[in-house]
């Protein structure tokens, strides 16, 4: 008897062995399409953040073109920091620069300040006081 003809509980032996086969395609089959259904489902909620992201980019780049609007930049240093377009008789030629390097700076409205005078940064973490110094050798307490 051969392998073809060869009999196991009534059945040939090739018909079960092409049943196994035939299942174990099936089950295959079945379970990359379920891997591929789960990785698509990923890949959708990836583009979906991808578009939300681009969505988000654009709101910034906008947002970016409104703060960046030359007419506003002008209008809040002039009113928040008292800055105004340089006067054309303060211009300076090439040749006038090195003797304006060695003038001292002097700033309109500007007054130096002593270190007495310099206000904190309100901003700025408190600071504690320093330590009192230690008494010097030769000196007693």
């Amino acid at each position: 008897m051969n392998l073809i003809e060869r009999r196991w509980r009534g059945f040939r032996l090739i018909d079960l062995i092409a049943v196994g086969v035939l299942a174990t395609l099936i089950l295959g089959v079945y379970l990359a399409k379920t891997i591929a259904g789960g990785e698509r489902a990923k890949i959708a909620q990836v583009e979906r953040q991808i578009d939300e992201e681009k969505a988000r980019t654009r709101l910034l780049q906008a947002e970016v073109s409104h703060l960046e609007q030359p007419a506003r930049i002008e209008r809040l240093s002039v009113a928040y920091l008292g800055l105004a377009p340089v006067p054309i008789k303060h211009e300076a030629t090439p040749d006038a620069l090195p003797e304006l390097a060695h003038a001292a700076p002097v700033m309109p409205g500007a007054t130096a300040q002593t270190p007495a005078e310099v206000t904190p940064d309100p901003t700025a973490a408190p600071t504690a006081p320093a330590p009192p110094a230690p008494p010097s050798p030769g000196t007693k307490p």
